[in-house]
């Protein structure tokens, strides 16, 4: 409400006075209510803030006003109580109050140069309380095919993690990995970071690039797809198309966002900031809902490039993304039957009435069979059938095993130089015979000049 609004409530004077931490002689010089802050007092030095809860406290306690009168008492807690169960009505002055405000104070160690969001180093003289009371421990699993690669990367797992007092253990006949606090542990969060370096390298993540979760501004999110889709064959289509061709999409997808992409499986294991791991998350699931992933690397390319302009640093970008609409194919019902259009003779008379299955039946006796002689020539057909469809299957089987026609060879000798002497034209050439005669005449000829 406004400065100077008066609002009269029903409200005993002597127990708004009872407000336990507050003097009477507080509530003499100034009395307000603000509906976000609760009661306050005013005080020379500034604002005085009474929380809400406090009026638990008033007075003692009163009985229900709602309904039938009940011997239940309660205590008033908010406003609308007050309000409801106070008999005296006394006038007080209602005003916009302020609370007092440590934003605009003098900060001498609060400079622009300062980066509020940087993350820093966690070192042991930072932990205060000691060593870990209690152990603990991760354990996860990992395929058969990791096992050669995980031994021989494990020397450089368990240096790194011995840095931070983390324990690493290899089970190769188990098939696990485990991590484990000890006393040198300084950083509670590093169990954490060690747990999702074990994730990562069950999921086929390099040990190089897996080590980097370590560090504190490297998250990861492993996106499992596997249930998204139910049929195989769409599923392994929409996967490929995380990774386009040549790998294309997904260096794409890494430059944008800034994280590691490694598509395994039935899972999408990425390392980076969180931002970037937020966008990647929705790419990902929306590709494996039929939506292509070129439509979030445009969108992502703009919001790039928008980023660096600070004119647009408070403005929507909504003008700027594209807005993809959704194609929608129309699906004709085919007929099951195609029947014929062509132009027939016109004939006044209708066709005749098509015979129906006991028509048909009475034409060829099985109307008058018995059950057992139904069931009998039903499966006497039934035999046929598959008698006729396994002789089909023989002679497939068979063709593989037939041998070439053989072809003699004057034969083949004919036909190649049938085809030597066509040309590309089609035009015959002159048998060779003829050109050797004719170079054996002209060596003759020179022969004789020379003498």
């Amino acid at each position: 409400m406004s400065d100077g609004a008066v609002e009269r409530w029903k409200l005993s004077k002597a127990n708004a006075l009872r407000l336990r931490g507050v003097k009477r002689e507080l509530w003499e010089q100034d009395r307000r209510w603000d509906t976000r802050q609760g009661w306050v007092a005013k005080l020379s030095g500034g604002v005085w803030r009474v929380r809400p809860t406090w009026l638990v406290n008033i007075g003692a306690k009163w009985r229900s006003n709602f309904g039938k009168r009940s011997s239940r008492r309660k205590k008033c807690r908010t406003r609308t109580d007050l309000i409801n169960h106070h008999n005296y009505t006394a006038t007080i002055n209602v005003t916009d109050a302020t609370m007092p405000s440590t934003h605009n104070v003098d900060k001498p160690w609060d400079t622009d140069d300062i980066d509020k969001w940087k993350i820093d180093e966690f070192k042991p003289d930072d932990n205060k309380g000691g060593p870990l009371l209690q152990e603990s421990d991760f354990k996860v699993l990992f395929p058969r095919y990791r096992e050669q690669y995980l031994r021989e990367a494990w020397p450089l797992i368990t240096r790194s993690l011995s840095k931070l007092g983390i324990n690493a253990v290899l089970d190769v006949v188990e098939g696990s990995m485990t991590v484990k606090t000890t006393r040198k542990t300084y950083d509670p969060a590093a169990i954490l970071n060690a747990r999702d370096l074990i994730k990562l390298l069950a999921r086929s993540v390099p040990a190089p690039q897996a080590i980097k979760i370590l560090q504190d501004d490297v998250a990861c999110d492993i996106i499992k797809i596997g249930s998204l889709v139910r049929n195989k064959e769409k599923f392994a289509k929409r996967r490929q198309r995380i990774v386009g061709p040549n790998g294309s999409t997904l260096k794409a997808l890494e430059l944008l966002t800034g994280c590691f992409i490694l598509v395994q499986g039935t899972t999408v294991s990425a390392m980076g900031g969180y931002k970037g791991l937020k966008e990647l998350r929705r790419v990902v699931e929306d590709c494996m809902k039929n939506i292509h992933p070129i439509y979030h690397i445009k969108e992502l390319m703009i919001k790039r490039e928008l980023a660096k302009d600070p004119a647009l640093a408070n403005e929507s970008w909504d003008r700027f993304l594209p807005q993809f609409k959704k194609k929608t194919l129309s699906k004709r019902r085919k007929p099951f039957k195609v029947t014929d259009k062509s132009k027939k003779v016109y004939t006044p008379f209708p066709p005749a009435q098509e015979k129906s299955k006991v028509d048909l039946q009475i034409e060829s006796g099985e109307y008058f069979l018995s059950k057992p002689q139904k069931e009998q020539a039903a499966a006497e057909k039934r035999e046929e059938a598959q008698r006729e469809k396994k002789e089909e299957k023989r002679k497939e089987r068979e063709k593989d095993f037939v041998p070439p026609e053989e072809i003699n060879r004057k034969e083949r000798k004919s036909k190649k130089r049938k085809d030597r002497d066509e040309d590309e034209d089609g035009k015959a050439r002159k048998p060779k015979k003829d050109k050797k005669k004719k170079r054996k005449g002209e060596g003759s000829e020179g022969l004789l000049v020379g003498e």
